[in-house]
């Protein structure tokens, strides 16, 4: 909860970026879109429940999200190459 923001990011993306090469399948695209929203939605939250600030909207959000984005799901396995 302590974390800055930007590191915060920075080492969720690191997570991600093992989840989509994991599960990064040409079939599986809609799924890990489904948890990039997921995750995208649950770090909106945890923000929101740092004590002692402000709550931020989708707008603020957006603006945080520019500056260090979210790693989106690309697929690293296609199917029919293999």
């Amino acid at each position: 909860m302590h974390t800055p923001i930007g590191g915060l990011i920075e080492k969720l993306n690191v997570k991600l970026r093992g989840h989509y090469n994991y599960y990064g399948l040409s079939h599986n695209y809609e799924k890990m879109l489904g948890f990039y929203r997921f995750t995208k939605r649950t770090l909106y939250k945890a923000l929101n429940r740092r004590g002692g600030k402000k709550k931020m909207d989708w707008e603020m959000f957006g603006k945080i999200l520019t500056f260090t984005p979210l790693l989106a799901p690309k697929i690293t396995v296609p199917l029919w190459k293999v």
